[in-house]
């Protein structure tokens, strides 16, 4: 189960860096078909930002699953580190909804996103080092 929280832990921060990309993605899409014309208003949608919209679901399940298997497993603090990750996401959740209309609060759910890419990867090391190995720091 250690390799099963591992391999959740760095499918999560992995996720969350395609979530990055794909945002930077729509970003500069938005502004080249800016660019070229395009009316860019409320039914206007691109790949980066579709992505990103269900990527960030796909990321709410697996922060469930971390969740899950931090109890079948031995890691250490594994379930604190999960349990963090799932409340992190609670809060980019919230952040994402209320950046809508308060965009400077956009800055937050940036910054919130690769909080959770590194705990999750925080956890996934501790999983892969042996238990009397890992310090109770």
């Amino acid at each position: 189960m250690r390799n099963v929280y591992r391999i959740v832990g760095l499918t999560i921060a992995i996720a969350v860096v395609l979530q990055v990309a794909s945002i930077a993605l729509s970003g500069f899409t938005i502004a080249k078909d800016a660019n070229d014309g395009a009316s860019i208003g409320a039914d206007y949608s691109n790949f980066g930002e579709t992505y990103h919209s269900i990527a960030g679901s796909v990321i709410g399940l697996l922060a469930l699953v971390f969740l899950i298997v931090s109890f079948l497993t031995d890691v250490p603090r594994g379930r604190v580190l999960a349990g963090v990750v799932v409340g992190l996401v609670v809060v980019q959740f919230l952040l994402a909804v209320v950046s809508f209309g308060v965009p400077a609060l956009g800055v937050l759910h940036g910054i919130n996103g690769l909080v959770i890419a590194g705990i999750a990867s925080a956890g996934a090391r501790r999983a892969a080092v042996p238990k009397e190995s890992v310090t109770s720091a």
